[in-house]
């Protein structure tokens, strides 16, 4: 069975409310992605997910089991997640490096999938900050160094520039409305396949014996509008990317 390791898609909300001289708080967790994980597990993928708050504590502790694994997908989560464990941060101990690790099982043969967010590529106030990481010399992207999101309440434009590409999986050039992403550059080398408002949308690469690729909105709203999620073209779409990237 093709499997998926999806990291991110999680948050914690802690909210103050105030009503006259008093407040309380109430806090929520929400875990996303669940379009992405159905759309993909139809077709027999077995996806796993790790939340952002446990990528220290459930991240594959090997590079054999983090091989087990065809495709590595990184959704709205920063790099500070895996770079600053509390042995790191709190204890000032040297530990593993997890994007480096990402890195090595890229270029042994897995492939890597960054998808948009307000914490991916540089994000919100450059938090996510993956420009200077292992990972990015692998994306079919190059990684800004500033909050590179753009919202367009609107709809942005998107343009499909290799629609024949089997990354695409055929679903053709009208795409429904795309509400933000995150700007980058593409590189010399990679393959650019749609564009959103001129900058890139979806971007592939081989990259020593793997392959990387990107979809620089998001998989789940608010970015991908409902109509984008309840497109007939968004499991094919996924499908085809996801499989492509993994070989």
């Amino acid at each position: 069975m093709k499997k998926i390791l999806l990291l991110g898609e999680s948050w914690t909300i802690h909210m103050i409310h105030q009503k006259g001289f008093d407040s309380f708080t109430t806090t929520e967790y929400t875990r996303a992605g669940d379009e992405y994980r159905n759309a993909m597990e139809a077709e027999g993928w077995e996806v796993t997910q790790i939340p952002a708050h446990a990528i220290e504590t459930d991240f594959p502790p090997t590079q054999e089991e983090l091989h087990q694994y065809d495709l590595v997908v990184i959704s709205d989560v920063g790099a500070n997640t895996f770079l600053l464990g509390k042995g790191v941060f709190t204890h000032g101990k040297t530990e593993p490096n997890r994007l480096a690790r990402i890195r090595d099982y890229v270029m042994d043969g897995g492939g890597l999938l960054m998808v948009g967010g307000y914490l991916s590529f540089s994000g919100i106030d450059a938090k996510a900050h993956y420009a200077h990481t292992p990972i990015a010399e692998l994306l079919p992207v190059e990684v800004l160094e500033t909050d590179d999101r753009t919202e367009r309440p609107e709809g942005a434009e998107i343009s499909v520039v290799a629609p024949e590409h089997p990354a695409l999986g055929g679903v053709g050039t009208e795409w429904p409305p795309l509400l933000g992403f995150n700007r980058t550059e593409i590189r010399p080398t990679a393959e650019l396949l749609a564009t959103v408002d001129g900058y890139p949308l979806v971007a592939v690469t081989r990259t020593g014996a793997g392959r990387s690729g990107v979809f620089t909105s998001d998989l789940a709203p608010h970015w991908a509008s409902p109509e984008f999620v309840e497109w007939q073209g968004y499991g094919q779409l996924w499908r085809a990317l996801s499989s492509w990237i993994a070989g």
